[in-house]
């Protein structure tokens, strides 16, 4: 099974842990890499995600997300295929840099996108040609630990 982690989660984990969700989040975080780690699930890493973690001013944060991208079993560039489907998601009412996530996510074939944007995956579950699961962390391991992960 081959997931997508958008950078919004790759950077849970910084994120204030005292609020409920975060910290349940950044739990779901350290289970999924767990899954990642033991090859139970394919890490998909992406060019975007490259992209907007290198715009990131904290360095701690930066080489983090480096060495977590390290554990992918593939790394998506973007495709002028890819580009014309973000415009496509774009004129949903999906954001740019989200939708680009999203393209990429889906021309790399994975089953999940795991995003703690609440928007985009409203968004997204509205489109009626969605190509992938969309969804948030905790819920991504509520649904999946104790399954069948082939």
């Amino acid at each position: 099974m081959r997931i997508y982690l958008d950078t919004s989660v790759y950077n849970r984990p910084f994120d204030d842990q005292a609020q409920p969700r975060i910290w349940l989040e950044t739990l779901a975080l350290s289970v999924i890499l767990q899954l990642v780690e033991s090859a139970e699930v394919e890490l998909v890493a992406s060019a975007v995600v490259a992209y907007e973690n290198s715009r990131n001013p904290f360095a701690d944060r930066r080489e983090w997300v480096e060495r977590v991208m390290a554990l992918a079993a593939d790394y998506q560039p973007v495709t002028p295929a890819i580009r014309e489907r973000a415009v496509s998601l774009q004129e949903s009412g999906i954001k740019s840099l989200d939708a680009l996530h999203v393209a990429t996510a889906e021309a790399a074939s994975a089953a999940w996108f795991i995003t703690v944007d609440n928007r985009l995956i409203r968004n997204y579950r509205r489109r009626p040609d969605q190509g992938m699961t969309i969804i948030d962390p905790a819920t991504f391991v509520r649904e999946i630990v104790g399954q069948d992960l082939e």
